[in-house]
């Protein structure tokens, strides 16, 4: 393996959290190499997307892990603190690693900051969320998933519905079932949860999220659920029953694949976003059909269509909030969902500054806002569940 090869190896690496203690520290001096800068720019951009060395500093040293990780560059004798104003390149291979070090790849842009000190005043009491939903049979009984116990929860029309030991809702048929049984899972603020249909699909709710649909799931030849907020799919393939998912304004049609739906009553735009085989989006005038690594979003009676990363689609699924591309206000209602709070906003021109970077959504919200706070254009209060932006 060349050395270009090795620091390619160490940057994805350290991306997934793989580098060991001694990877990290020879993945930071293949960062600072001077004759490594223009591969480090190449890396940079192609995590970053629009990488702008000027967001980068030595800022980033005021951090205690930074320090010690400094300290030990120096005793090497490789890399001298520059003493002038004027950032030497290497720098920004260093901060940069260093960033992704010290943050876990979940970095804010970084400016030039005099304001890393300022902290969101916040309370300990708001806390992630967490495991749970609420079903509701045919026969109208309510169900909450959280406090239900593991085993079979109710027997509807030949079809038996579990929640597993890992907390999924499974449904499985074993008699005659009438398709006018309809069952409602949905999650407040605060709650996702894991489906399992009785054709095999496995859906995941998102916060503020709702899907109804029938025991039997199968009416008129089309598998069919209806959704409000956001779920991600992983359909089971049934060339004789297509799959369609209705929100408010458009229909998903699939025959076996995994998509997102983002479809939210607060959003402006409904998005699907694909990762494998092919779905059909239409509303009452248009329809198109999208390939994996693409995006269809639906504004009023226009479906468009753009290549996206699918990841940051997901990221919710795996437990992280991915800001790229995202305006504060978007990316704040994601957070109100989440970890179930209200925000307010006491300069509504904040609402549209761009966000970038990803946290895990299971950190205490204490550190999502501090790390928020880095783009330094903005700062939080906290007043019981009010977060005010300011």
């Amino acid at each position: 393996m060349t050395e270009n090869q090795r620091l390619n190896f160490l940057f994805d690496r350290q991306l997934h959290h793989l580098n060991s203690a001694g990877e990290k520290e020879e993945f930071l001096l293949l960062m600072a190499d001077p004759n490594n800068e223009e591969q480090v720019k190449q890396l940079l951009n192609s995590y970053w997307e629009e990488f702008d060395e000027n967001e980068f500093s030595p800022a980033v040293f005021l951090f205690g892990d930074g320090e010690e990780i400094l300290t030990k560059i120096q005793s090497k004798n490789i890399h001298s603190l520059p003493q002038s104003p004027r950032r030497p390149k290497l720098w920004i291979g260093i901060a940069a690693a260093l960033a992704i070090i010290i943050f876990g790849a979940s970095l804010f842009y970084l400016k030039q900051n005099t304001g890393l000190a300022r902290l969101a005043d916040t309370d300990t009491h708001i806390i992630p969320g967490t495991t749970g939903a609420t079903l509701k049979l045919a026969n109208g009984k309510t169900i909450k998933l959280s406090d239900a116990v593991n085993g079979e929860l109710a027997n509807e029309a030949g079809v038996t519905i579990t929640k597993t030991a890992n907390g999924q809702l499974v449904y499985e048929v074993k008699g005659t079932t009438r398709p006018d049984q309809i069952n409602t899972l949905s999650t407040n603020n605060g709650e996702t949860y894991q489906v399992r249909l009785p054709d095999g699909s496995l859906v995941w709710l998102n916060s503020a999220s709702s899907l109804s649909y029938s025991t039997a799931l199968i009416h008129s030849g089309k598998r069919s659920v209806n959704l409000s907020g956001e779920a991600y799919f992983e359909i089971s393939k049934d060339k004789k029953h297509p799959f369609v998912v209705k929100t408010g304004n458009q229909e998903v049609e699939v025959l076996g694949t995994h998509f997102n739906v983002n479809a939210y009553d607060d959003e402006l735009t409904a998005k699907t976003t694909l990762l494998e085989g092919s779905v059909k989006i239409k509303n009452k005038v248009n329809q198109k059909v999208i390939t994996p690594g693409e995006q269809a979003t639906v504004s009023g009676e226009d479906i468009s269509v753009n290549k996206v990363n699918t990841e940051y689609a997901i990221a919710w699924k795996n437990g992280v909030f991915r800001f790229t591309d995202k305006t504060l206000e978007a990316g704040m209602r994601e957070i109100a969902r989440w970890y179930n709070v209200q925000v307010t906003y006491k300069r509504p021109e904040l609402k549209n500054e761009l966000l970038g970077g990803r946290i895990s959504k299971y950190a205490n919200i204490n550190q999502v806002l501090k790390k928020m706070e880095l783009a330094n254009a903005f700062r939080f209060t906290v007043k019981g569940r009010e977060i005010i932006v300011e």
